[in-house]
């Protein structure tokens, strides 16, 4: 599938609250000076704890051939958060079958300089565990590449060559983080969310 034709899909508009206020085109939503709505983001980790990072196709109309968490995508207008999820993470990585739980949210908005399109997303991250021996079949169309890599690494990397990551990745991997380690000690989760729009 190629991304072309998702730009005609609907998705879900909302407040800065995450509540639903409508719906509109992929296309129109990120479009200068973007529309707020909702997305998410999934994690795919091994038994090792590692997570799997792609990078986004040169088609993408957003951040192509940059580093971004597994998948990503849109809900539609009435579909469950989960079950997109797990149907973005067919289409992208070729992987069914894996219980997605959400670990937070992150709101931000982001200008994409090489083709003028903005993501102002209110995005959900969720995360699942691969099942041993399961093989990954990536569509050329959305990854240019896949990598396993601990999430401190992670961190670190996002921190010291920011330009190779996706905007939202550095959001959503600490969502993760405190999911997994629980939030740093002095953090202001809502003033970090807030200053990441």
């Amino acid at each position: 599938m190629t991304a072309a034709p998702r730009e005609t899909h609907m998705v879900q508009l909302v407040d800065a609250e995450g509540v639903s206020i409508g719906s509109a085109t992929v296309d129109e939503v990120h479009q200068v000076p973007g529309r707020l709505h909702r997305a998410f983001s999934v994690f795919l980790r091994d038994q090792d704890g590692r997570v799997l990072l792609q990078q986004r196709s040169a088609a993408k109309t957003r951040f192509p051939l940059r580093w971004a968490n597994t998948c990503c995508g849109h809900p539609r207008p009435g579909e469950e958060l989960t079950a997109a999820a797990a149907r973005r993470l067919v289409e992208e990585i070729g992987v069914g079958g894996v219980q997605l739980t959400e670990v937070g949210t992150y709101s931000y908005y982001a200008e994409d300089p090489a083709t003028g399109r903005v993501e102002y997303e209110y995005d959900h991250v969720l995360i699942g565990d691969l099942p041993v021996g399961r093989n990954l079949l990536p569509d050329p169309d959305e990854v240019a590449e896949l990598r396993w890599t601990a999430v401190p690494e992670l961190r670190a990397e996002i921190v010291a060559e920011p330009r190779s990551y996706a905007p939202w990745l550095a959001g959503v991997t600490e969502r993760l983080a405190a999911h997994i380690d629980g939030p740093p000690s002095g953090t202001d989760d809502a003033a970090e969310r807030q200053g990441g729009r």
